[in-house]
């Protein structure tokens, strides 16, 4: 008896495997996970305690969502995407579901799109779970390199499609670098996926982290681009409550037959007091994010500037999203034996670059989401001074 070969070729989630590490050496400071420091807001908690009183949420509802989450969904993405699920300029609409998290939706994305063997493009450094996920789906990742400053170039991904390519998935802001994709960009994407027939899967988790004078775009709102772009939400990286697992998808209509199947199969529903809770947080709106977020803005310029004090040992491009920046290490270790050696001798953890699949060099990714000012800067003070010692002792 054994396994499946298909699963032995999916990589081992790299957090479970930090975190066993951090449990080892009490007392480190995690810059690894991806999750904010603060919590969820107030309306909230009322939300579930009405729905403590109310027995027939106790029971299965349907499968897309809530009606009241889903109007309130449609709101938004209308008031602040650009993105109406009713197209008035074709034929085609949009749908909307809501899921257990954006993995989830994304798993739902891959499953409704593609057959066993179909490959999906993914952009290097990828999000770990969206190779995991397409390699689980019996598919095939293509990974296709971005540019010096981790943005993508149309043409290298043009290059890569082929008669079984089903979709090309991008993250903007993007996990693990940080970087945000221009309009521009993004719409050479979409418009370059129609023109092939195919998928834009475009992850949208970090929408609201955006820092100084960028923009976030989604390219669900570009006119009649909704029969092939699918646009995945996550409420909480936003709104701080990540153990809940609630996100939501929007997708052209004529694939709602098949994204209602597979999550009648795998989940028959999103947890209705997760989606009771998300009412709530929407209810609070992006201004409770906004007030929340200023720690961010605060802690971000500290961390450039630490980092900015080893530029002979490491590059790092400037982010201007989401809570990460992605640091190109000048050494010949491996990043998961200085990942792990920053943990056991200076007691910080970081994430590892080869699970993002950057395997040609030594890249960490550094979360300042999770921890107050001075947490963070003690955090940091501990990884310039682990990476200079580390480094330089592997030099001599």
């Amino acid at each position: 008896m054994k396994p499946c070969t298909r699963m032995q070729a999916v990589q081992a989630p790299i957090i479970p495997i930090v975190g066993e590490w951090i449990s080892q050496h009490p007392g480190t400071i995690s810059l690894g996970q991806g999750v904010v420091g603060y919590g969820p807001p107030p309306e909230l908690a009322a939300q579930i305690s009405a729905f403590m009183g109310q027995p027939k949420l106790h029971k299965y509802h349907a499968v897309t969502g809530l009606p009241e989450l889903l109007e309130k969904i449609s709101q938004k993405l209308d008031q602040e995407n650009g993105i109406r699920l009713k197209q008035r300029e074709s034929n085609e609409d949009y749908a909307l579901c809501v899921t257990a998290g954006a993995n989830m939706a994304f798993m739902n994305a891959v499953l409704a799109i593609t057959d066993p063997g179909d490959e999906i493009i993914l952009l290097r450094p990828f999000y770990f779970n969206h190779e995991m996920a397409v390699q689980i789906a019996g598919c095939v990742p293509v990974v296709v390199d971005t540019d010096t400053a981790y943005q993508p170039v149309s043409d290298w991904i043009a290059e890569r499609i082929t008669e079984r390519t089903r979709a090309v998935v991008t993250i903007s802001p993007n996990n693990p670098t940080g970087v945000v994709y221009p309009q521009s960009i993004l719409q050479e994407i979409n418009t370059l996926c129609g023109q092939r027939g195919i998928f834009h899967i475009h992850d949208e988790a970090y929408e609201y982290f955006t820092y100084d004078e960028t923009e976030h775009f989604s390219p669900g709102s570009i006119p009649d681009s909704c029969v092939h772009t699918i646009s995945l939400y996550s409420l909480s990286k936003a709104y701080g409550f990540a153990s809940w697992r609630i996100g939501y998808m929007v997708f052209p209509a004529f694939l709602e037959e098949s994204i209602k199947k597979i999550q009648d199969t795998i989940l028959i529903c999103a947890p209705v007091i997760s989606q009771q809770a998300a009412l709530g947080a929407l209810q609070a709106g992006r201004a409770y994010c906004r007030a929340k977020q200023a720690v961010l803005h605060e802690v971000r310029p500290m961390v450039l500037q630490a980092l900015d004090g080893i530029r002979g040992l490491c590059q790092v491009q400037r982010p201007d999203g989401a809570f990460y920046c992605f640091l190109k290490i000048d050494t010949q270790l491996s990043a998961l034996v200085l990942a792990e050696r920053l943990i056991r001798e200076f007691g910080v953890a970081v994430i590892p670059g080869e699970t993002f699949g950057a395997t040609q060099g030594c890249y960490l990714r550094v979360s300042y989401g999770p921890l107050d000012k001075d947490t963070t800067a003690l955090g940091l003070e501990r990884l310039v001074r682990g990476l200079k010692a580390i480094v330089q002792d592997a030099e001599e």
